[in-house]
C-alpha cells in the first residue's frame, strides 16, 4: 500500500473518530469540509467493505492515448514557468 493511500485512510479514520467523539455529524462535516452525503457514503462503504474502501481511487483507468509526449509536456512546463515566474 502506498503512502498516499495510507494518508487517505488515516485522514478518513480521523473523520470517523471526530464524529464519534463529538456525536454531531453536521459539525464534523463542516469541520472537515465534506458533505453529509459524502460522510454517510464513506461510512457505509467502510462498514460494509472495510478499510480498503477508504482509499480514493479513480473511477476508470488512465488512457495513455490521450497523454501528450514527454517532450511536449516539458516544453509546456517551460513556457508556463517562464510566464508565471517572469524569467
Amino acid at each position: 500500500m502506498s503512502t498516499k493511500a495510507q494518508r487517505e485512510i488515516a485522514h478518513r479514520s480521523k473523520i470517523f473518530a471526530h464524529a464519534k467523539q463529538s456525536g454531531n455529524i453536521v459539525f464534523t462535516c463542516r469541520y472537515f469540509g465534506i458533505s453529509r452525503d459524502t460522510f454517510y457514503r464513506l461510512e457505509n462503504n467502510y462498514q460494509t467493505k472495510g478499510e480498503s474502501e477508504l482509499i480514493n481511487t479513480k473511477p476508470r483507468p488512465e488512457n495513455p492515448k490521450l497523454r501528450k509526449p514527454v517532450a511536449i509536456e516539458e516544453k509546456i512546463f517551460i513556457c508556463v514557468s517562464i510566464t508565471i515566474l517572469g524569467r
